[in-house]
Parts: C-alpha cells; sequence; structure tokens
C-alpha cells in the first residue's frame, strides 16, 4: 500500500504567529483570547502554556492561577489569515497543496517518485526548512505521511511539536494503540459516549471492531467510512454544501445590557455579511438568538429574498430584536447580573445567515439604490 497523503498541521498556529511577530512573547507560555477582559476564554494557546494545564477554552482567570506568567494577546483574525496564505505560497513551493482543511491545516497528495517512505520524509524536511526559511522559523509544524489522509492526519497527533511520523501498512494497527480515542478526527463527545456505549473504550478496541459493528455505531456509512481509513485505505466523500453561516459572542460584564447586546449582534451580523460575500453566496434567511443568564434562551428568525447586502440584514435583524417581547435591564450593577435576579440580563448572542447558495443564478434587484448598497459593501469589506 503506498503513501498517498502529507498533512501538514501547523502547532499552536494563533499563539506562533503572535510569538514571530512579537520576540517578546518567544519561549513563553502565550494565551489568545477574544478580548482582554477576565470574563472570556483561551482560544488559542503556545506550547509553553499548555505545559501549565492552559488549553483552548481555559477561562482567562483560571489560565491565570495555573499560569501566573502567562501573556495574553488579543486575536487578530486578519492577521492569522495572511499568514495562512503566506504558509500555503511556501508549502506550494514545495509540493501541490490539493486541500486546505483549516486555517492551521493542509494535505498534499503524494504520488510516482515521492510516494516512497525516503523521499516523502525528505520532502517533509524541505517543508519544514522552507518555512523557516520564507516565512518565520517559530511557525512550527507536525507533518503526517500516510496511506491516507485520515491516517496523515493521526499521525501528526503522534508527535507535537514540529513532529515528522509515518504511517505504512506494516505499522497498522499498533501504532494507533498509543492514542485516545478522542484523538482520532470524527470522534467527539457524543460519539465517544456511542463508542463506549457499545463496549469500545481504546483505539485498539476501535481497530479490532467489525465493519458491521461501527455502521451501527455511527449509524450508516460513516461507520464504514472510518473501518476502512483505520485499515489505509483512502474514503471517497461527496462534496458537502455549505447551508448557513454564522457568529456567537460571550458577551462581557460590560455588555449585558440591552445596549450591549444589540450593539455586539449588530458587529456580528456586520462580519457575517462580509463572510458572506468574501465565498460569494446569499442568503434568504436570518435568525438572532440571546441566551440569558438564569433564564430561557431567546430567539426570533425570518425569511426574505436572497440578499447579500448588509443594510438590507441590519434592516431585517432591527424588525426581529423589536419583536422581542421584553425588556433588558440597562444596570451595569453586579447584582443584577447574577443568575438569583429576577431581571433577564443576556449573556450569550448570536447571528446565524441560513439558506444561503451561490451568487451565480440569484435574481438582485436593478434599482439604484441597491446598486448604491453594492459598492458601499465592496468599499466597506
Amino acid at each position: 500500500m503506498p503513501l498517498r497523503a502529507l498533512f501538514v498541521d501547523f502547532n499552536s498556529y494563533f499563539a506562533s504567529v503572535e510569538q514571530q511577530l512579537q520576540p517578546r512573547l518567544r519561549n513563553r507560555p502565550v494565551a489568545v483570547v477574544p478580548l482582554l477582559v477576565d470574563s472570556t476564554c483561551c482560544i488559542a494557546t503556545s506550547y509553553e502554556a499548555k505545559r501549565f494545564g492552559v488549553k483552548t477554552g481555559t477561562p482567562v482567570w483560571q489560565a491565570r492561577q495555573l499560569c501566573p506568567g502567562i501573556q495574553f494577546v488579543e486575536a487578530r483574525p486578519g492577521t492569522y489569515v495572511t499568514w495562512h496564505h503566506r504558509l500555503i505560497e511556501a508549502v506550494e513551493t514545495c509540493v501541490h497543496v490539493t486541500q486546505v482543511l483549516s486555517i492551521d491545516e493542509m494535505t498534499c497528495e503524494l504520488s510516482g517518485a515521492i510516494a516512497g517512505r525516503e523521499r516523502s520524509e525528505k520532502l517533509a524536511r524541505h517543508i519544514k526548512a522552507t518555512i523557516a526559511r520564507d516565512v518565520g522559523e517559530h511557525l512550527l509544524c507536525s507533518i503526517g505521511i500516510a496511506p491516507n489522509t485520515f491516517l496523515a492526519k493521526t499521525a501528526t497527533e503522534l508527535e507535537k511539536p514540529n513532529g515528522l511520523v509515518v504511517i505504512e501498512e506494516r505499522d497498522l494497527p499498533h501504532c494507533l494503540h498509543v492514542l485516545k480515542l478522542r484523538d482520532l478526527c470524527g470522534v467527539g463527545s457524543r460519539m465517544h459516549k456511542r463508542l463506549q456505549n457499545h463496549g469500545i473504550f481504546s483505539v485498539e478496541e476501535l481497530c479490532a471492531a467489525r465493519r458491521e459493528t461501527l455502521r451501527m455505531v455511527w449509524g450508516g456509512i460513516e461507520g464504514e467510512r472510518m473501518f476502512l481509513q483505520l485499515k489505509g485505505e483512502e474514503v471517497w466523500r461527496p462534496v458537502t454544501k455549505r447551508s448557513s453561516l454564522g457568529h456567537s459572542h460571550v458577551l462581557p460584564p460590560c455588555e449585558r445590557t440591552e445596549e450591549g447586546a444589540r450593539a455586539v449582534l449588530s458587529r456580528l451580523l456586520q462580519k457575517a455579511a462580509m463572510r458572506l460575500r468574501k465565498i460569494a453566496h446569499a442568503a434568504r434567511g436570518l435568525q438572532i438568538f440571546v441566551r440569558h443568564i438564569g433564564e430561557k434562551s431567546w430567539s426570533a428568525h425570518t425569511t426574505f429574498k436572497e440578499s447579500d447586502d448588509t443594510l438590507f440584514f441590519i434592516e431585517v435583524f432591527c424588525f426581529l430584536w423589536a419583536k422581542r417581547g421584553f425588556e433588558y435591564s440597562n444596570s451595569q450593577h453586579p447584582a443584577l447580573q447574577s443568575s438569583t435576579c429576577s431581571a433577564i440580563v443576556p449573556l450569550v448572542v448570536g447571528v446565524n445567515l441560513f439558506h444561503i447558495k451561490p451568487i451565480e443564478g440569484c435574481t438582485f434587484s436593478l434599482f439604484e439604490q441597491d446598486e448604491e448598497h453594492r459598492k458601499l459593501n465592496q468599499s466597506v469589506d
């Protein structure tokens, strides 16, 4: 069975970019956060911080306790995207990037002479050296090489940071036994429980399971795909179509008011609209939701003729917001933000543009005002 896939996983990507850009952060524990407030969580951490138990999702207040010297940096999404493209260009000079799976993951197809172990390992080292030379020496990556993309990605979990692991057919399945079930792509918290309910508690037991068993656990064809992937087969998946796009945000204490919730929702909607235009799609529906402290969540949605216009979306948002049927307290006093208080206090807000489809084939209005809006959106983007 030949080696068909080379997977590149950039280690602690957001934190690594910050360490590359800011020399003062190098070799120090770093956490990237949405806002520089104690009420939020870490969205990325450096390996220096991970050694203290600080990981993605750790609350800022807890990170300070676990790692007193940790440095917090406010996230810069635009910067990370820029460096992402630079990294793709660097890898492309070594081998063609077949697919970009996320901002910190990409896969390359191996064929011909580079499908052998010696040549593919040499290629991986060349990729690492090229990134260090042309992009930045602090942007480390783990590279996995295997007969399929799933195993190549799994190989990157075996040695971090800056790892290089090759999985050949002769290494299967025992080389995977050191992993935990949750280390495998496709095994989230719910699937983990389902596996346990079927008597599968380890990767070794998963690899030994029959095809029919895994189909039963996954409830369909995805279980058979997992069975084949673990054996080294490359499986085909149909191209999925995106049907929605959205953003949510946990409000810091100072914004847990009607004015704060509305302002954050407006910003999230503008961000979603910009992303919608960037992927050349239009939406036919908008949903907004608010989760409260100690109260039930509230949401509202409506549909309309397809659009990608921020100003139109804001009009729809104002219409939905007016339908709430209750008022928020605008006091920022801590007593009014406890779960025991009768006041309704917003905690999490979010927007979702749904029924989205490619802009080709959409019929937009030809009125002059709409054309002006389109030009304005382009300028703002």
